[in-house]
């Protein structure tokens, strides 16, 4: 189909160009485990059932609930596939592999022109606030974030606004001199203020990216409402139009306990932006669905090692053929 000739097309180039086959790599190795477990049964479903019927239809239909695509997202999803079926008259189920893959990706893409690109200030530096629940490692990607600008030649600043949860501060400036990258934090004050002095300090350093880590309590969704309004105003006030990304984590390997808490931050605060990490240690790599079609925010960047490397930016077309190449 359309999508499984895109990919093979992109493949192929890809082989010509050894950064792109890098990214392909990390992708590939990323997403073993959910192509292991989610694209091994699919085979095994198109053995068992050589003709499309109810039964087929119903174990697909577990089978992608299983990989955390999604309950509302399946139940749609299965709705348009019954429908092309009959649309087509497909009865062959391998033939039908290609459709499965053809309307995943149109369930994320959905006619709409995503962007996982990062809206960088032209007209001085720009902030991205992070936020995201304790444990889903928020500081690691601040890291690693850090150490993709680097990367790029860009003056990164870390400011530390979680200052209340032990070692927090510790954790991030392990980070900061890691990856070369300035730092500025306070423990146990008002974060709204750590932050307003690190702004001023990275503009007095000509910083161009400036990194701020967020407190990660969702136990009472007003006082961290009431927190992040505070700290958005202080930014705006510092940097004009910033926070230019608000970026929420999330640990893939949660299911949809990571769906919920970005049910939860939508409310609270304008998410730009999501950050999958750990994508490589779990089978339900089908969250990435999943959270699309939830909340209608862009997956901007994934963690598929434990490598600086290892966070990539987010490309639809890599992810659905690092899922799904074992059927090409």
């Amino acid at each position: 189909m359309v999508i499984f000739d895109k990919l093979k097309k992109i493949v192929n180039k890809k082989n010509e160009n050894e950064d792109l086959a890098k990214t392909e790599e990390i992708y590939d190795k990323g997403l073993s485990k959910t192509r292991e477990e989610f694209v091994s049964k699919l085979s095994l479903l198109g053995i068992k059932y050589t003709k499309i019927s109810e039964e087929y239809f119903e174990e697909l239909e577990d089978l992608l609930i299983s990989a955390d695509i999604g309950v509302n997202t399946v139940f749609s999803f299965m709705e348009r596939l019954r429908k092309r079926v009959s649309t087509e008259k497909i009865q062959d189920t391998k033939m039908l592999n290609e459709i499965i893959v053809d309307e995943l990706f149109i369930i994320y893409v959905n006619n709409e022109s995503l962007t996982t690109k990062i809206n960088m200030n032209e007209n001085g530096p720009t902030v991205i606030l992070m936020v995201g629940v304790n444990g889903v490692g928020k500081t690691t990607t601040i890291g690693k974030l850090a150490h993709k600008y680097q990367q790029m030649n860009k003056k990164v600043m870390m400011i530390a606004g979680d200052t209340f949860r032990a070692g927090a501060l510790e954790q991030l400036k392990i980070w900061a001199d890691k990856t070369n990258s300035l730092f500025y934090g306070k423990e146990n004050i008002d974060p709204a203020g750590v932050i307003f002095d690190g702004l001023e300090s990275a503009l007095n350093e000509k910083a161009d990216i400036i990194l701020i880590d967020t407190a990660g309590r969702l136990q009472n969704k007003v006082n961290l409402m009431k927190e992040l309004e505070k700290i958005n105003k202080v930014i705006d006030r510092v940097i004009p139009g910033a926070p230019h990304e608000t970026l929420l984590v999330i640990d893939a390997s949660t299911g949809q306990n990571g769906i919920m808490q970005a049910v939860s931050f939508k409310e609270i605060t304008n998410i730009t932006g999501i950050v999958l990490t750990k994508l490589d240690g779990t089978a339900k790599g089908g969250i990435v669905l999943a959270i699309k079609e939830e909340v209608d925010i862009p997956v901007k960047f994934i963690g598929l090692g434990e490598k600086m490397e290892d966070l990539q930016t987010f490309d639809i077309e890599e992810y659905i053929y690092g899922l799904f190449k074992d059927l090409m």
